[in-house]
């Protein structure tokens, strides 16, 4: 797996077996009469690939909502581990977020969490007049949802781990009750070829944040000019119509095309597919090689002259360089700065990107996290985890208004609101 500081080295800087078992809660979410639902995911396996879960637990750690043989319940939310899989586009959020939580730092970190007389967080005004500045950050964002602060460091109310693989196992993973958080960077309807309708009856589309998936090409084409393409330069690329550099207008480059492509069943290549050809299933003659992770697009990208590639935006660097691309007649630009640039929610690569959780079948009142997945969701849901988790790793952070939109699905199950003002 990829640490969070590797990826932060690499960011371009512009210039269980089956469903989870419904736990219905008593009591624990205060004014709002809401239950949640507590229940575990089994098969910890599923989730292997982080380092981030110092502070342990597993998939049998005892969960205080479960059920007796009895039938009878116990008040207090789970505190099994919280396990997410899926997406490398998604990774940099998911797991920086799991890295903080299984910190549960103090306040006074202020590089980290709450702040000090150096340094503050992003959003940490409005945190800390929620009441903020008293507690840990995992102890924080878990009151939300009816637990009570561990007040100890390194040691979060439940702990979380991420595993890394793509956006199709991780749909998958979730929607089989394998892991509790399935990171997506595409519609799971594309990648499971569901229905609208099937997928909002079995998950909830929690969307984090979006990324203006670049088109990027290896230093020997940058340097021989090559800073835009056009759309139509790049479907002819890939459905193997311009097999050189020579072939496009404006461009004197003789070097054959190395055409890179990430793995069938991954959401960048599904929302590529979507967005570029017109299709999740458009065919794509002329790629030369894919792979499953966005690291070894990037990796394969830095090696090999003549090539170009498909990407998030978290893995660009000096080797792989995002080039600007004409979509007819409007030019979208690298620069967060420019009058229209990939950063923008019209550039036509944009994409959301998503941590679906489960829709319980038996949950009366409908709900579609447990207590664990809601705080965890909850913690990206604000100025402070827009700032740290999505913009932190080269991503763009939501409008207000879909950021309130998502926040008041999480709040649905909440102790209490933490609406943006």
């Amino acid at each position: 797996a990829v640490s969070p500081q590797m990826m932060s080295e690499r960011n371009w800087v512009d210039g269980g077996v089956s469903r989870r078992k419904v736990l219905i809660t008593s009591g624990a979410l205060g004014t709002t009469g809401l239950a949640g639902c507590g229940g575990q995911s089994g098969g910890s396996e599923a989730s292997s690939g982080s380092d981030d879960s110092d502070s342990g637990g597993s998939d049998e750690s005892a969960s205080s909502s479960e059920s007796d043989d009895s039938g009878t319940e116990s008040s207090g939310p789970s505190t099994a581990l919280l396990n997410a899989e899926g997406s490398s586009t998604v990774y940099p959020i998911s797991n920086t977020g799991s890295s903080y939580w299984n910190s549960n730092a103090p306040p006074s970190d202020g590089e980290y969490w709450g702040a000090n007389d150096e340094s503050s967080v992003p959003g940490w005004d409005q945190l800390s007049s929620d009441g903020a500045g008293d507690m840990l950050i995992a102890d924080y964002f878990a009151s939300k949802f009816g637990y009570e602060p561990s007040e100890q460091r390194s040691s979060p109310p439940f702990p979380t781990t991420v595993g890394l693989s793509h956006s199709g196992t991780g749909c998958e993973a979730v929607t089989e009750g394998l892991v509790d958080i399935g990171n997506s960077s595409g519609p799971i309807t594309a990648e499971l070829g569901w229905s609208e309708e099937e997928a909002q009856n079995t998950v909830v589309d929690n969307v984090v944040g979006r990324d203006g998936q670049p088109v990027v090409v290896s230093s020997d084409v940058a340097d021989a000019g090559v800073s835009q393409l056009t759309g139509e330069d790049i479907r002819g690329i890939y459905q193997d119509e311009i097999t050189n550099w020579n072939q496009i207008d404006g461009i004197d480059y003789d070097q054959e095309i190395y055409a890179i492509g990430r793995a069938e069943g991954s959401g960048t290549d599904t929302s590529f597919r979507l967005n570029m050809l017109g299709g999740a299933d458009a065919a794509m003659p002329g790629v030369d090689t894919r792979f499953g992770q966005n690291q070894q697009v990037a990796q394969a990208v830095a090696q090999n002259d003549g090539a170009v590639a498909y990407m998030a935006l978290a893995f660009t660097g000096p080797e792989v360089t995002p080039i600007a691309i004409d979509f007819d007649g409007t030019l979208y630009e690298t620069s967060r700065d420019a009058e229209n640039t990939i950063f923008d929610s019209e550039y036509p690569l944009n994409r959301d990107l998503h941590m679906y959780t489960l829709i319980e079948e038996n949950n009366p009142d409908g709900g579609g996290y447990d207590q664990r997945e809601a705080a965890f969701v909850n913690m990206f849901l604000n100025e402070f985890g827009q700032s740290v988790f999505v913009e932190g790793n080269n991503y763009i952070p939501l409008p207000t208004s879909d950021l309130e939109s998502m926040k008041e699905q999480v709040s649905s199950v909440a102790t209490e609101d933490l609406l943006m003002p």
